[in-house]
């Protein structure tokens, strides 16, 4: 595997779920206007979102809730039992790009629900976007993937994004950057940790079971 580089992958635009963005939009029922105006949205975002990502597969070693990936090391219980029993980890970073939060500054000023639906477009691309390329991975390298990691669940720490985006020089590769607060621009991005395993992992081993938080307003069916 090719651990020394950073690689780079463009997407086109995956499948939209429907289902999905109203769950984020925190519509429990779609009426019939509300379906009106989400097809006005994703139309006009249609063509203004890019799909890329960047990414680096490094060796891992865990023990006693530490990580060490070589160029960086961190503690994380979390982290350590989802990549328990991986050798290899994928550090990645994807983005949609800053066309959905044009769009989201626009209507902030002039339509608060059109600014809703496009916050909950943005994070069903996101997270369409990072499934893609993870069902890629999985498939090129021929391995089971665990579930994604990312900074901010459970005990892993925002802190470690500084670390993220220096082994993958994200600004350079796909044009996201960080800033002092720890804030990625564009928003509707995403950077995390994905374990590569000999082992089958259950259909069930989602992301938000491996999550400790379980009052998350947008944690999946489980």
């Amino acid at each position: 595997m090719r651990s020394t580089i950073v690689l780079t992958k463009t997407y086109n635009a995956p499948a939209i779920c429907e289902k999905e963005i109203f769950r984020y939009a925190g519509c429990r029922e779609a009426t019939a206007e509300v379906s009106a105006l989400l097809s006005e949205c994703l139309a006009e975002a249609s063509g203004k979102l890019t799909y890329q990502v960047c990414y680096r597969v490094m060796p891992v070693a865990v023990r006693d809730g530490m990580c060490d990936f070589g160029l960086f090391n961190l503690e994380s219980k979390n982290l350590a039992q989802n990549l328990s029993g991986c050798e290899k980890v994928i550090v990645f970073a994807a983005t949609v790009g800053v066309g959905m939060d044009r769009l989201i500054a626009k209507y902030g000023r002039i339509s608060p629900v059109k600014a809703l639906l496009f916050q909950a477009i943005g994070a069903e691309r996101i997270e369409a976007l990072c499934d893609a390329f993870c069902e890629d991975m999985e498939t090129e390298y021929r391995v089971g993937l665990k579930p994604r990691f990312s900074p901010g669940y459970g005990d892993l720490p925002l802190g470690i994004q500084n670390d993220i985006f220096a082994v993958l020089d994200c600004p350079k590769r796909i044009g996201l950057s960080l800033n002092s607060s720890l804030l990625m621009s564009p928003s509707k991005s995403v950077t995390a940790f994905v374990g590569l395993t000999q082992q089958n992992v259950p259909c069930a081993e989602t992301k938000c079971e491996s999550c400790e938080k379980k009052d998350c307003s947008f944690r999946g069916e489980l």
